[in-house]
């Protein structure tokens, strides 16, 4: 940012100020090191041909309220995921009850700048709504009535973006990380053909939409192992999935990059197309073993887990612009087989890392710093398209 752009200044302040008004001890504190990134090239132009760039949006930035950031993904991202506003909850927290509003914003914003647009998430056990699951008198529904749940959600949301909507997150987590199947009411309920048939709903409702299974720790051996048994139980009883989104949520020393190579593979190998979703990297200690993204782990604020609240060390910075650069050389050297890497988010100042496990915390996770601009991540993994 330029100190005599008044204008810009003011847009990041009001934006900043709005997004949060609950942890103001963790708002905008913090310094950022002076290992910064000069004004960069465009990331999406020097990665065109390689794979999409995308980046997840929240409702700020949607409904346009935050127009610094939204200068920011147009000028360095031609992808773009809604974080929250297609979840299950917020699009249909009652029965036949849709809030479109924002899903709507979200879509026809993607096709104005020419976007590859992302839907997230069809059938996720952790924000669906409490209806989905029981009757009026607060008793589990049947297998059957479940079922036809799902199937008039899939169908009414695909079918309302047939056409616009490029590829969609049809099932998400449905796995634990040993690999075995998450014991969620969806599973309990229908079985594990619950899967099976969401992607089937979902290639009814659009033939011509991309079809993923995502989930978080990829890169473990078990979890990888897990994914690939389900898979091919999936391709075996012709169910329509595309492709796998490996959920990107990593640290300065997890998950070993050998292992998240290998997963990639692992995963090409089944015929299906890869993605790389929700990545963005912590630079804060963690009270929870290998990382991971269990949206329900939650730990109560302690001053030891948020180091830099007022200021992050160059040599933390410089750490993190070269994790990113070893990732992005990975996501090059297997560029064939990706298909897009999403961003979970576009500035420090708005990323979930904020805020879990550990809430009200500083964090400095993503590509651009609060103020919106490239950090040395940003060079660094330019200089690997020179």
């Amino acid at each position: 940012m330029k100190p005599t752009d008044h204008r810009y200044f003011w847009c990041v302040i009001l934006a900043l100020a709005i997004w949060q008004p609950v942890f103001p001890q963790a708002a905008q504190r913090a310094r950022q090191p002076a290992v910064q990134a000069p004004a960069s090239a465009s990331l999406k132009k020097a990665l065109e041909g390689k794979f999409y760039l995308g980046a997840a949006l929240n409702s700020h930035q949607i409904s346009g309220r935050d127009t610094a950031a939204w200068a920011v993904l147009k000028e360095h991202f031609n992808g773009i995921t809604a974080e929250n506003v297609m979840k299950a909850g917020r699009i249909q927290p009652r029965e036949g009850a849709f809030h479109f509003e924002l899903a709507d914003r979200f879509v026809a914003l993607g096709v104005k700048e020419g976007m590859h647009i992302h839907g997230h998430t069809l059938i996720w056990h952790s924000q669906a709504p409490r209806w989905f699951f029981t009757d009026s008198e607060g008793k589990r529904v049947s297998r059957e009535v479940l079922i036809q749940r799902m199937k008039d959600h899939i169908f009414t949301v695909v079918g309302r973006y047939r056409g616009k909507v490029h590829s969609w997150d049809v099932v998400n987590e449905a796995l634990l990380d040993d690999g075995s199947f998450r014991k969620s009411p969806f599973y309990e309920i229908i079985g594990e053909d619950y899967i099976q048939l969401a992607f089937e709903f979902a290639r009814q409702a659009d033939p011509d939409a991309a079809l993923y299974y995502n989930d978080y720790s990829m890169a473990n051996p078990a979890k990888r192992a897990g994914v690939v048994s389900l898979v091919k139980r999936l391709q075996q009883a012709g169910a329509p999935i595309d492709g796998i989104g490996m959920q990107g949520h990593i640290g300065l020393s997890y998950p070993s990059l050998d292992e998240f190579e290998k997963s990639i593979v692992a995963f090409a190998g089944l015929g299906l197309v890869v993605m790389i979703t929700e990545l963005d990297l912590t630079v804060l200690p963690t009270p929870r073993h290998g990382g991971g993204a269990e949206i329900s782990a939650n730990f109560n604020y302690r001053g030891e887990l948020d180091p830099y609240v007022n200021e992050l060390p160059e040599t933390v910075a410089l750490a993190a612009a070269r994790r990113y650069q070893d990732f992005f050389r990975l996501f090059l050297k297997h560029h064939e087989r990706i298909t897009r890497v999403t961003l979970w988010g576009i500035n420090d100042g708005h990323s979930w890392r904020n805020h879990w496990p550990v809430r009200g915390r500083t964090d400095y996770p993503l590509l651009f710093d609060r103020n919106n601009n490239p950090k040395a991540a940003v060079e660094l993994i330019l200089s690997l398209t020179d």
